[in-house]
């Protein structure tokens, strides 16, 4: 059944938190794809970063995660997802905008974008709306994949998107979270057997994009420490970035209609 614009933005919409009574300092809201969207039941173990990226910041801050399996920065908009977050996000909240992997796509126009042109048009439609409203925008350049080559060397994968948001960042005078460039070193560091703990490899499926709980968690802390080096939060709004999470935190809900959309 196809769905059109009006009905993915109202189920949108029902999927971003109320605020009833006090509400929060501030929330940061995540506009993304399937690497940190909220994962449910049947997908167990896959995780994504957003998931984990609430253990490290203090119960003010609350985290508002709208990523999408599948979604592109092109598609994200197209689908109405960036007009429900913005009747929701108030001054002084935060939007932090992850796409790259499904932009990259050459074979579906729905969803690509061309690094240097349609991708940043739209990555300025998301710091455009959340300046409009008083909101801060975030770009974080995409996490990479689990690549290496026959000397373990990892490798990148996104080709220019990483350099089209970091020059549109510098443009635009947008705090940019270079987690394309920290995730690189960290699988590097890791090496080819040990990242295979990080990502969603089962004995059924070898999937090198998406991550299981500890590597949900381990991106989310490249995030958290960004967040305070950017001086996008205080240093006393971060919390736990040298302490171990357990992966027994992380919970899979049922999906919800919402969610399914």
């Amino acid at each position: 059944m196809s769905l059109s614009r009006r009905q993915v933005t109202l189920a949108a919409l029902a999927a971003v938190p109320l605020r009833p009574g006090r509400r929060k300092d501030r929330t940061l809201y995540i506009a993304g794809d399937s690497t940190a969207a909220q994962k449910y039941s049947t997908e167990t173990p896959e995780t994504g970063w957003g998931m984990a990226l609430p253990f490290f910041l203090r119960r003010e801050v609350e985290v508002a995660n709208q990523a999408v399996n599948g979604r592109s920065s092109k598609s994200f908009v197209d689908e109405g997802r960036l007009d429900a977050i913005l009747a929701a996000i108030r001054p002084g909240d935060l939007l932090l905008v992850q796409f790259a992997h499904n932009d990259e796509k050459t074979a579906d126009p729905t969803r690509y974008t061309e690094p240097w042109t349609t991708y940043q048009d739209y990555l300025r439609m998301y710091i455009d709306g959340a300046r409009s409203r008083g909101a801060r925008p975030l770009l974080a350049t995409p996490v990479e994949r689990r690549r290496f080559d026959v000397d373990g060397n990892a490798l990148p994968t996104h080709g220019d998107y990483p350099a089209a948001m970091r020059a549109l960042a510098q443009e635009e005078r947008v705090a940019l979270l270079d987690i394309e460039a920290l995730s690189l070193a960290l699988w590097q560091r890791l090496g080819v057997e040990e990242t295979k703990v990080y990502f969603n490899w089962t004995d059924t499926e070898q999937d090198n994009t998406h991550f299981n709980p500890p590597g949900a968690i381990a991106v989310a802390r490249l995030v958290a420490r960004e967040l305070p080096r950017t001086r996008v939060l205080a240093p006393r709004d971060v919390v736990r970035l040298h302490e171990d999470i357990p992966t027994s935190w992380i919970t899979w809900p049922e999906a919800s209609d919402a969610s399914d959309v």
